[in-house]
Formats: C-alpha cells, structure tokens, sequence
C-alpha cells in the first residue's frame, strides 16, 4: 500500500506541474500578444503624429515663400530656422478630454536645416565630368579636416561612374555602384565611415544641382566654396551676417570686400529650395526619429523622401 500512495502523490505533483505549465504558457502567450497590439498602436500613432508634424513644417516653408518676410531671400532669422524644443503634446491632448490618467506621455521636437548651406554632391560632376570648381572646394574641406585625399579622389571617381550608368542602360547592367540619395548611403562610393562622419555636417545629397546659400552656410562651407577665404574670414562674415542678412549676392559681394568678387551666380546664392526636416517624438521611454527633405517651389512644398530611424530608449539625464 505505501508504494501506490507513493505513486498517487507523484501523479499528482505531476499533474499540478502540468496544469501550471500549461497556465503559466496561456498567460506568457496572451502577454505577448498584448504587447504586440500595443506595440503597433504606438506605432501606428507616431506614425500619424509624425505626419502631422512634418505637414506643419511644410506649412511653415509655405507660409514664409508667401510672406514678406521672407522677401524671396532665406536666412537663419527667418520663422522656419527656429527649432521646436521638446514640447508635451498629451497637454494639448487633454484638452479634448479624452487623456485619461495613466496613458503614456508624449513629447514632440525637432527642427528645419536649409540643405543648400552645405556642398552638395551632385555639383562635383557635370555630363560625366569632374567640375574644376567643385572638386577644389572639397579638395580644401578635405585638406582643413585633415581628411585623407585618396579617399576624396576614389569617391569622386565612383561618383562619376555612379551617375553616368544612372542614364546609361549598358553600364546600369554592369556591376557599379547605385546613386546615392543621403549622406549615410556615400559609403558606397568610397567614404569611410570616421570620413562621412566627420563631413556630414557640411555635405548633402540633392537630386540636381544646386547653389550654396551664403545665409545659412557655416564657416567651413564658406571657407571652402570661396577660393582665398580662410576660416577666420569666413567666421568675421559669419558674425557679420547674424547683424543683417544679404539680401542679394550683389549685397554680398559689397560686404565680402576682397573677397567678394570670387562669388559666382552659378555656386552661390541667397535663397534655397531644399531643405531638410528632422522630427522628433518620445513616447514614455521609446524614442521615434524621422528625417525627410522637401523641395519649396513657388508656393508648393513637395516631400522627396522620408527615412524612420530604429526605435531607441529614452536615457533621462541625472539631475
């Protein structure tokens, strides 16, 4: 009799482990599920939020190519320039009563950079040629950044590959590489990694070529689209320009003084079309970037592209 008490005991014990198994897997299985489901309304919203966003940037560059303000010249002073600091948007959302206490915080930031206050790309080749110009102004970035020059000569020739297959259908079927459209995507003409990084902030990729903008261009850019410009005089017309933008290249010219006459209609300009929109949004601790580039022509604003970046996790500074 004691060995089938044993036994009974272990069918029991075994029972009970099975039946918590199988519990503890139907709770884990509807967990996730709802995780799923929660996961993609976020998603889903941001990504609806974000839209929204970025339609109002549009607005804005809309508004300013309509007002006189803007006056047909674009500088940093203008209403577009200015950043949007991390703002709650469940404070506006509570205002149609339908915030209820617990759900998760939203936040919204970002800001409008001109894509034409840095080289662009597409300038440095013209009908399969390597312009003169273009190719000694990114000679001196390079030479002030301390960058290697043997990648700059292996970029601008893949460069020149890249765009000529782009309209030739014998070479697209041959193996070279596909034109980029952002800056990320130049590693695949040749840049390095710690050489894209260090450029990003003063090159671009347009779809056509372009003028740099004497407004909103930095010093570096300045210094090297200007031949005979050091830095130190770009940073003085820097300082100059934050008092009174130019609101011609004729202006510019006047204000540049020795320097002035080695600005070309063709290189530089006063105003932009390009521009370049960075969003921000914060849900609780999960963090959604998007960044897109519109074309402003007349009183249209037109979205060229628009990349979401991977989630991350909202890090709170110490205090």
């Amino acid at each position: 009799m004691k060995p089938q008490k044993g036994a009974a005991l272990l069918m029991a014990m075994l029972t009970v482990a099975l039946v918590a198994t199988l519990a503890s897997g139907a709770l884990w299985q509807q967990w996730r599920q709802v995780e799923i489901e929660s996961a993609e309304r976020a998603r889903s919203q941001t990504a609806w939020m974000m839209t929204g966003a970025l339609d109002w940037t549009r607005l804005i560059l809309r508004e300013d190519a309509l007002s006189a303000q803007g006056a047909g010249v674009d500088h940093l002073g203008e209403p577009w320039a200015l950043p949007v600091q991390e703002s709650k948007l469940s404070t506006f959302l509570a205002q149609d009563q339908r915030w209820q206490e617990g759900d998760a915080e939203v936040f919204l930031s970002g800001h409008i950079t001109d894509a034409q206050s840095r080289l662009n790309v597409r300038n440095l080749v013209d009908k399969g040629q390597i312009v003169p110009a273009e190719w000694a102004s990114w000679r001196r970035l390079f030479e002030r950044m301390n960058l290697p020059q043997q990648e700059l000569v292996a970029f601008v020739q893949q460069l020149a590959l890249a765009l000529s297959a782009s309209s030739n259908a014998t070479l697209a079927a041959s193996r070279v590489p596909l034109v980029p459209q952002r800056t990320a995507q130049l590693v695949w003409l040749g840049l390095s990694p710690s050489t894209l990084q260090a450029l990003e902030p003063f090159i671009t990729v347009l779809p056509e070529t372009t003028p740099v903008n004497l407004n909103t261009a930095s010093a570096q850019v300045l210094m090297a689209s200007v031949p005979g410009l050091d830095l130190a005089s770009a940073r003085q017309l820097v300082a100059l320009r934050e008092r009174a933008p130019w609101n011609s290249l004729e202006a510019a010219r006047q204000a540049w003084g020795p320097a002035g006459p080695s600005l070309d209609s063709k290189r530089h300009s006063v105003q932009s079309q390009y521009f370049e929109i960075h969003g921000r949004m914060r849900i609780d601790q999960v963090v959604q970037q998007e960044q897109a580039l519109v074309r402003r022509e007349a009183q249209q604003v037109r979205m060229l592209w628009r990349v979401r970046s991977p989630s991350q996790r909202h890090t709170p500074t110490l205090q």
